[in-house]
């Protein structure tokens, strides 16, 4: 792996301040989500790694903003994040190394910077704000205001211009799948802090009530619920299948991995069952390991 110095010469960032700023980025990342930052490290081509750790942190940045404090709390630091970012975009004026680096990589990728406030406009709202969904609809409503963009304002610093409509298309069937995992997998935490992240109307289907699922209660209901769920995740999955050739080489390697945890993830929930009410289901530290190293020997065999 090369070391962090030789990539970031390899991405062409040369200037000190610059390289401390996405240093500092990349850190950020490490210390809060270790499993995609070393995927990124070890697969990625070097180029894209540090573009894609500032696309990352920044994403991070406006996911926890969203999500911590009260609803005033939320969309006041919203608010304030999405002036630094509108300054940052324009002249890279910035007091914060993690807007400076992203702006700087929004630059330098030319990123049309629609897709940067998209995401911000939509955590102030769909996010910030949310309260469940009453239907398929409106999950889908909440995918294209927040989520994908959110992938986007990261994984779109791959492509020099940002993603054409084809590879947008992609991603956005892309964190479909990957919205509906994360939902089922976190479902017993986003329970306990009052988040029901499966539709009314799929409740009503199978005559489950909402208390039913915050007391987790293991019944025929209940089980084919979470099974009808996982269900329409597998099909999600499949419908991405085909991201990884909209991907640039340098990053399917990570692109493939994220997949594969995917649906080792799915797979736990399935297992589970109603399990998953009573615990979120990770990926552990053995699963994520492995996949790495299948991954790295891999790429290595490509590239040899």
């Amino acid at each position: 792996m090369p070391t962090w110095r030789t990539t970031l010469t390899a991405a062409g960032i040369r200037d000190p301040r610059l390289r401390a700023d996405y240093t500092h980025a990349a850190r950020r990342v490490l210390r809060r989500e270790p499993a995609p930052y070393l995927a990124l490290r070890l697969l990625a081509a070097p180029p894209l790694v540090p573009w894609l750790a500032a696309g990352l942190a920044f994403m991070n940045r406006v996911d926890d903003i969203a999500e911590t404090g009260t609803p005033e709390q939320r969309a006041k630091g919203l608010e304030e994040l999405a002036a630094e970012v509108d300054t940052a975009l324009r002249d890279g004026g910035s007091p914060d190394p993690l807007l400076r680096a992203y702006a700087h990589a929004v630059g330098s990728r030319a990123l049309p910077a629609h897709w940067v406030t998209r995401f911000l406009e939509g955590a102030a709202t769909a996010e910030a704000g949310f309260g469940g969904f009453a239907t398929e609809e409106e999950f889908q409503e909440y995918l294209d205001a927040y989520a994908w963009p959110g992938v986007v304002v990261f994984t779109g610093l791959q492509y020099q211009g940002g993603p054409d409509a084809e590879q947008a298309a992609g991603w956005r069937r892309f964190v479909d799948a990957a919205q509906r995992v994360d939902f089922l997998a976190d479902l017993a935490g986003d329970l306990a802090e009052g988040r029901l992240c499966i539709a009314g109307s799929r409740l009503a289907e199978h005559a489950v009530t909402r208390a039913d699922l915050e007391r987790a209660r293991d019944t025929p209901a209940v089980r084919e619920l979470l099974a009808a769920e996982c269900r329409r995740a597998r099909t999600a999955l499949a419908a991405a299948d085909g991201i990884l050739g909209l991907a640039e080489p340098g990053l399917r390697p990570v692109i493939a991995t994220m997949t594969e945890l995917m649906e080792y993830q799915l797979a736990a929930v399935e297992r589970a069952g109603a399990g998953a009410l009573r615990k979120d289901i990770g990926y552990g530290v053995a699963a994520p390991l492995r996949t790495l190293v299948r991954a790295r020997v891999r790429r290595r065999r490509v590239t040899a």
